[in-house]
């Protein structure tokens, strides 16, 4: 029998902390695991909780509110062996924002951010190389025009990066001592920022203004943004993904869980082809291009129906799906 754990007690760190007891009534938070049509696939996704803990179904959350997500208390009580607590951070809803350091960080400068003033929470990543620090948002947060409107601030190397509209997994594991008191002692480890305001404006400065999503007027179509090599790339995802889509019947019927099952096995075959193009022809990108890509390799291994003339968040449903599935593709 399964010993039931008590997580306040089993991670005092985390849920004693001020800063995640303020986050902790957002209805936004979830655990971070594998879809049930995706075993044998390493990377993890945020689950719908209300699916989970009301119909005992697991499917990926495709909706960032209360349709899918709870608030942290309801998930400690009723999945209190929760591997992980993952939330979907709104830096200007939530007064906070995380860097996140990777594993391939350079040891001096992971050991430089890991002291910087005002850090007012940490923990270790999920890899067990990494690590999350959970800061206010700083006094110039405003001071570099779009970069506020980001949904991550990335450093160029992908050493690390500052989350800003993304989820976000936290382990709850505090870092280990030695580590930080390395930081502090190393010689050659001087920070590379006095503060949270110098790290913050060295990322925003480069923050580039993407290419929105059409205006609400320019939704009627489905052609949406002219994406280079779009339909190259569309053509190498249904290529490669067919043979692994799996059928209606298989989901006993169930659209929705079928169409994310489709949406997801497109996209993990979508992104080599994205990065493969994106370097050859110099290209990035954006989380909208991606968006709309996915949308319409969907639309060609998924039959209309009624439900895909509903509108989302201003667009088509089966577009907001691929939204999220893209939104939530990578959890910190």
């Amino acid at each position: 029998m399964d010993t039931i754990l008590d997580p306040p007690n089993a991670f005092p760190a985390f849920y004693a902390n001020p800063v995640i007891r303020a986050l902790a009534g957002a209805v936004r938070w979830t655990v971070s695991g594998r879809l049930g049509d995706d075993l044998g696939s390493k990377s993890k996704a945020p689950i719908d909780m209300r699916a989970l803990l009301d119909l005992g179904r697991v499917r990926g959350a495709w909706q960032i509110d209360k349709t899918c997500l709870v608030t942290l208390e309801e998930m400690t009580s009723r999945l209190p062996n929760a591997a992980n607590a993952a939330y979907y951070l709104q830096a200007q809803v939530d007064g906070v924002m995380v860097i996140d350091i990777e594993p391939c960080c350079p040891p001096e400068i992971a050991q430089g951010l890991l002291t910087l003033p005002g850090i007012l929470y940490s923990e270790v990543s999920m890899s067990g190389r990494g690590y999350h620090l959970v800061t206010a948002l700083p006094e110039n947060f405003h001071a570099h025009g779009v970069a506020a409107e980001k949904r991550v601030l990335r450093e160029e190397h992908g050493w690390y990066e500052i989350l800003l509209d993304h989820w976000v997994t936290f382990t709850r594991r505090p870092i280990g001592e030695g580590v930080v008191t390395g930081a502090q002692t190393v010689g050659s480890a001087l920070p590379r920022f006095d503060s949270i305001e110098d790290l913050y404006s060295s990322l925003a400065v480069k923050a580039k203004k993407l290419r929105s999503l059409p205006a609400t007027a320019e939704w009627s179509t489905v052609e949406g943004p002219d994406i280079e090599s779009g339909r190259h790339i569309i053509e190498l995802t249904l290529q490669g993904s067919r043979p692994r889509l799996k059928h209606l019947d298989d989901f006993d019927g169930d659209h929705s869980r079928w169409e994310f099952s489709i949406l997801g096995t497109l996209f993990r075959e979508m992104r080599q082809h994205l990065v493969l193009a994106g370097f050859m022809r110099r290209v990035t990108y954006t989380p909208a291009d991606q968006a709309w890509l996915l949308y319409r390799a969907a639309q060609e291994v998924i039959p209309a129906r009624p439900k895909h003339l509903e509108r989302r968040n201003n667009r088509p449903f089966l577009l907001d799906r691929a939204a999220s599935m893209v939104a939530t593709a990578t959890v910190a």
